[in-house]
């Protein structure tokens, strides 16, 4: 079994790509910002610095862990009379949209948070002992523990494959729901051990912690990540005033193809049918995204802090 507890990280709370999230959103004094998933308040603290006393700020998160980081925050920034309004970024930055609020710069930093996975409680990492939760509104359902408990084999091994890339999905599901019928999974340990009892010998020194996709994949599926950034998208450009920014971080190739398609739609003008000889479906692109390609950390950042890795940020701005 996992041991109960780690020890302190030194990367504890370091916003990802922070200095590259300020040159996309490029704040400046007087204007609203909205950071659409606040965690522990790192990329917040920087943004609100460059409002530099002047502006509007509001804090957005699930997690009502979020609150007490949000309070600290507060107290450092209280000229900006900063709001934190709990729940999914996408509901409420619908919410804010229909009540005519407008935004220069939003931001979604998306996946796990560190205030999550390092506390062990809540069951997110795969390197410690705990309940099996994952879930990131500890009020809403499934958790973890529902998933592996009542999901059907097929239906496990289709998450594992999808939303981790798990090449032993089938394998892993089948051996899960053979341990079930002894005794139902509670905690992180359980799982991983069963985990790697299903796969083969050299997978389990292969790249990276054995258990690393499936707790990936449980996780987006009990927090509904995928769809979630689905909707949070749309809402979020449509709070957006002409010239406001949009910084989108992801953690994984899934959340990343989705952030990517939003923005070239965006892009797009003109969808008439090549073969006619003017335009009539009078489409204009709305959005003007920062560069093509994803921005990522750099290698000094990387060494730094090692959650950084798999970081891709994507940023564009409405057209005026």
């Amino acid at each position: 079994m996992l041991p109960s507890a780690l020890p302190p990280s030194a990367t504890d709370h370091v916003p990802v790509l922070a200095e590259e999230v300020r040159r996309v959103l490029a704040v400046q004094p007087g204007e609203t910002v909205v950071d659409a998933t606040f965690g522990a308040g790192g990329h917040a603290a920087l943004l609100a610095g460059d409002l530099s006393g002047s502006g509007r700020f509001v804090a957005i998160d699930r997690d009502p862990a979020a609150r007490e980081y949000f309070e600290d925050f507060r107290r450092r920034f209280g000229a900006l009379q900063p709001r934190f309004l709990r729940g999914q970024a996408s509901v409420v930055l619908g919410q804010l949209g229909q009540n005519g609020v407008q935004a220069d710069a939003i931001l979604l930093d998306l996946g796990v948070s560190s205030m999550q996975i390092d506390r062990a409680e809540r069951g997110f990492s795969y390197a410690v002992d705990a309940p099996l939760d994952m879930r990131m509104d500890p009020t809403s359902d499934p958790s973890a523990r529902d998933l592996v408990n009542r999901a059907d084999e097929r239906e496990l091994a289709g998450f594992f494959r999808r939303y981790g890339e798990e090449r032993y999905s089938r394998q892993i599901a089948r051996a899960i729901v053979r341990r079930r019928r002894e005794r139902p999974f509670e905690r992180t340990g359980e799982l991983v051990d069963t985990i790697r009892a299903a796969i083969p010998a050299p997978a389990r020194f292969g790249d990276g912690h054995p258990a690393r996709r499936v707790f990936q994949a449980l996780r987006i599926a009990v927090n509904d990540e995928l769809h979630e950034l689905e909707q949070a998208l749309p809402a979020a450009f449509e709070m957006l005033r002409p010239g406001g920014r949009l910084a989108v971080i992801s953690f994984h190739s899934l959340e990343d193809r989705i952030a990517k398609q939003f923005l070239r739609d965006g892009e797009r003008g003109c969808v008439c049918p090549p073969e006619l000889p003017v335009c009539v479906c009078g489409r204009k692109p709305v959005l003007r995204a920062v560069q093509r390609k994803p921005i990522r950390p750099s290698a000094s950042e990387v060494a730094q802090n090692p959650r950084a890795a798999s970081a891709r940020l994507r940023g564009a701005a409405v057209k005026a």
